[in-house]
């Protein structure tokens, strides 16, 4: 019985792309390592080229004097050519004294010429190897410059600019592979922040509309002169939490947008930034006792005065909630410190743990203090302070003032 031929076989896939260039054998690719074996190497051949020239053509110069006889014989007698050899030069002398004196020297001309060679040498050794160290440091500069480029980029990225990026050109070795890696991570950091922020701003402007639904449908119920105590009194409850409740919302869409960099820069003057929130706590610091003070020099920055604002604002309310109940007071100054401009809210109360400060600028989180009290606010005033003043390019930091309260600092570029 014939059997049937076997089916045709079908070639195998291209596991490269045919359109693409055929990759370089890595011997052949420019790598930064290849780039410093050439240059080191490139290096000691003509430091040692060098040297052996100069070191040619000084035993040239030594062996010319040496050779040079330091007598000659005019009509039998020895005269001097210089004065290297006088025990012979000017006397008969037998050929037993003659030949030992004449033996030391030529021994005694080699070593002239043998020292001056020496120290000819350590002097060109000397000149080469400072010629040598320059040209390695610039040479190593030229070749460590695209990581000056990446360490300046991720410091820029450091103070919360993921827009920048490094971009390197040049041969394809490790530093662009680095480069590259780096800039792509920039890339999905980037995308991944702006879409957390894009999410935070939506949800606070969706959970705005119901909010102040419920808010007017309160006030409505509570303006009803025919409503019940016990209906009063829970609307009231209610409209409380609802405050509280776009506080929290305000707060959320206030972090998410100060989290950018401000573009849109204008002169704000400090003080009168600070001065305007101590007007809007003023009435509550009567309330409860507390004193406001201090002095405000005008100092002008450029930025946003509704953050900057937002700034003052919570750290005075911080500082006038947060305090004791008998003699208290909030010390709020404004001055310039070279080329920033310095607000300083210092503020009397509870003791604060040192190891507790850094914790006060996480978003809903508050001492296990008086600071767990419902009604001083929603825990982001500090977390919204620290986002605008890195938004500003500045920084803010706390410290335990001694005998209880804090300092706080906000730094700003002038």
């Amino acid at each position: 019985m014939a059997t049937s031929p076997p089916p045709p076989t079908v070639p195998p896939k291209p596991t490269r792309d045919p359109w693409l260039p055929a990759p370089r054998h890595p011997w052949l690719r420019p790598t930064i390592r290849i780039r410093l074996t050439l240059l080191y190497g490139g290096v000691f051949l003509i430091a040692g080229v060098i040297l052996l020239t100069i070191m040619y053509l000084l035993a040239a110069q030594a062996l010319h004097v040496g050779n040079e006889l330091p007598f000659k014989l005019v009509s039998g007698q020895v005269i001097a050519t210089n004065d290297t050899c006088p025990e012979i030069t000017g006397k008969r002398l037998p050929p037993e004294v003659f030949n030992p004196a004449l033996n030391d020297c030529m021994q005694e001309q080699r070593q002239l010429a043998l020292d001056s060679l020496l120290r000819r040498s350590l002097l060109a050794l000397l000149g080469l190897s400072v010629i040598a160290f320059a040209f390695g440091y610039a040479m190593a500069g030229r070749v460590l410059s695209p990581l000056g480029r990446i360490t300046r980029t991720a410091r820029q990225v450091a103070g919360s600019d993921l827009s920048r990026r490094i971009e390197l050109d040049g041969p394809d070795d490790e530093l662009k592979e680095l480069a590259d890696t780096f800039d792509e991570m920039l890339e999905r950091l980037d995308r991944a922040f702006t879409a957390q922020q894009r999410f935070v701003a939506n949800a606070s402007h969706e959970l705005r509309t119901p909010l102040a639904i419920n808010r007017t449908l309160l006030e409505v119920q509570l303006s009803d002169p025919a409503a019940s105590p016990e209906l009063v009194q829970l609307g009231k409850t209610l409209l409380a939490t609802n405050e509280r409740s776009e506080q929290l919302v305000e707060g959320l869409l206030l972090l998410a947008r100060s989290e950018n960099e401000i573009v849109d820069r204008k002169p704000v003057d400090l003080a009168e930034v600070a001065t305007q929130a101590l007007d809007q706590v003023r009435g509550e610091a009567e309330a409860k006792g507390v004193e406001l003070r201090g002095f405000r020099r005008a100092v002008v920055v450029q930025g946003n005065g509704v953050l900057l604002e937002r700034i003052a604002l919570n750290l005075v309310q911080n500082a006038v909630r947060y305090n004791v109940p008998d003699d208290g007071w909030v010390e709020v100054t404004t001055e310039a410190q070279g080329g920033h401009a310095v607000l300083v809210v210092t503020n009397t109360g509870p003791v604060v743990p040192a190891y507790e400060v850094d914790n006060l600028f996480e978003p809903f989180r508050r001492l296990r203090t008086e600071r767990t009290g419902s009604d001083k606010g929603v825990g982001l005033g500090l977390s919204i302070a620290r986002s605008v003043a890195r938004a500003h390019g500045g920084r803010i930091s706390a410290e335990p003032r001694e005998g209880g309260g804090l300092i706080m600092r906000v730094v700003l570029p002038r």
